[in-house]
C-alpha cells in the first residue's frame, strides 16, 4: 500500500462503516415497520425530526392521510408517542443517507484538487457517486409504492433497494481493496470460478431474503429442516398464485421456499471452494479470507435457521441481516484476493 493512497483508502472504508450502519438502521427500519412514517420527502427540511409539538401534531396529521394508518394502525389505538417512534427510524435512516453523501462528495472533491487520485481511482469513484444516488432514488421509488393503495411497499422495490445497497458496499470495498493491495499475485482460476459462482448464488440469495421481508414470508412455516411435518416442499407453494413461476416471485410459500433452498447452494459452494483450495499453495491473505468465509457462511446459516423457527424477532432479523454484509464482505475479499 503506498502511503499517498492511506487517505484515500481511509476515506473508503470509512464510506463502506457507514453503508454498514445505513443497513443496519434499514433492517430496523424494516423490522419495526417504520419504513412509510415519512409521507414526503424535502432535502432541507427533513434534515431533523419535527422541533416543536405543533410541528410533530402536523406530521403524525400528515400521516393520517395515508394506507399505513386508514388501513392497519387506526385500529392499534395508534398514538402520537407510536408515531414518534417509527418517525425516528425512518428519519435517522435518510440523515445517514444524507451523511454518506457528504462523506463521499466532499472529500472526493478535495482529493481532485490535490491530485491525489488516479485517472482509473476517479472513474471508479463517479462510478460510485453515480450508485449513491441511484440507491437515493430507489429508497424514494420503495417508499412510493406503500403511499397510493397498499399500506406495505413493493417486495420488488424493497429487495433492489436492499440489494443495491449491498453492491455498492461491495463496490466500494472493491475499489479500497485495489489501493491497498497493488503488488500483484497470480490469479488462482479454478478458486476464482468458484468464488465468481458462489458471489452470484450469494447475490440471488440477498435478493430472495429481500422478497421474503417484503411479504412476511418468514412468519409462516416456522419448522426446520422441512416446512412442515413431513413435507419438504408445502403445498402451498403450488396452490397460492396461478402458476409456480409466480409462487416463486410473489408467494410467501414459494419465495420462502426459494430462499431456503438457495442457502443450501451457498454453503455448498462456499465449502467446495475451501476443500478445492487445500489443493493449491494460498498466500496469507488468500488463506484467510477462505477460512473466513467458511466460519460466516455456517454462522448466517445457522442464523437463518433460528430466525425462522422463532419466527422473525427483531434481533434475530437483524442479526441474519447482519450476517449477510459480512459475508459478503468476506465474498468481496476473497475474490479479490484469487482474482488479482
Amino acid at each position: 500500500m503506498k502511503k499517498e493512497n492511506k487517505s484515500v483508502i481511509i476515506w473508503l472504508l470509512s464510506g463502506c462503516s457507514l453503508l454498514f450502519i445505513m443497513v443496519v438502521v434499514g433492517g430496523i427500519t424494516r423490522l419495526t415497520n417504520s419504513g412509510l412514517s415519512m409521507t414526503d420527502w424535502h432535502l432541507v427540511t427533513d434534515t431533523f425530526p419535527p422541533l416543536s409539538a405543533e410541528k410533530w401534531s402536523e406530521a403524525f396529521e400528515e400521516y393520517k392521510k395515508f394506507p399505513e394508518y386508514q388501513k392497519v394502525n387506526i385500529h392499534n389505538d395508534f398514538t402520537l408517542s407510536d408515531y414518534k417512534f417509527i418517525y425516528f427510524w425512518e428519519w435517522f435512516h435518510r440523515f445517514i443517507g444524507r451523511i454518506i453523501g457528504l462523506v463521499f462528495i466532499l472529500p472526493f472533491i478535495y482529493f481532485l484538487i490535490k491530485k491525489r487520485l488516479s485517472r482509473e481511482t476517479i472513474q471508479k469513484c463517479v462510478v460510485l457517486l453515480g450508485m449513491g444516488a441511484f440507491q437515493g432514488f430507489l429508497g424514494w421509488f420503495m417508499v412510493k409504492s406503500g403511499l397510493i393503495d397498499n399500506p406495505d411497499v413493493s417486495h420488488f422495490r424493497l429487495s433492489l433497494h436492499l440489494t443495491f445497497a449491498f453492491i455498492t458496499f461491495a463496490y466500494t470495498l472493491w475499489v479500497a481493496l485495489d489501493l491497498m493491495y497493488q503488488n500483484k499475485v497470480n490469479a488462482i482460476l479454478p478458486l476464482q470460478k468458484i468464488a465468481r459462482v458462489a458471489l452470484v448464488f450469494l447475490l440471488l440469495q440477498i435478493i430472495y431474503g429481500g422478497f421474503v421481508a417484503g411479504l412476511n414470508a418468514g412468519l409462516i412455516h416456522n419448522h426446520w429442516p422441512l416446512m412442515s411435518d413431513g413435507q419438504f416442499i408445502h403445498d402451498s407453494v403450488f396452490l397460492e398464485q396461478k402458476n409456480l413461476f409466480l409462487s416463486f416471485i410473489e408467494g410467501k410459500s414459494g419465495v420462502q421456499f426459494i430462499h431456503r433452498t438457495l442457502a443450501y447452494f451457498v454453503v455448498a459452494l462456499i465449502a467446495l471452494l475451501y476443500f478445492k483450495s487445500k489443493k493449491f499453495t494460498l498466500n496469507k491473505t488468500q488463506s484467510n479470507g477462505i477460512n473466513l468465509l467458511l466460519i460466516l457462511v455456517f454462522i448466517q446459516f445457522v442464523l437463518g435457521v433460528f430466525t425462522l423457527l422463532y419466527g422473525v424477532p427483531l434481533w434475530l432479523g437483524l442479526a441474519h441481516q447482519i450476517g449477510a454484509f459480512f459475508l459478503l464482505s468476506a465474498m468481496t475479499f476473497t475474490l479479490h484476493r484469487l482474482s488479482k
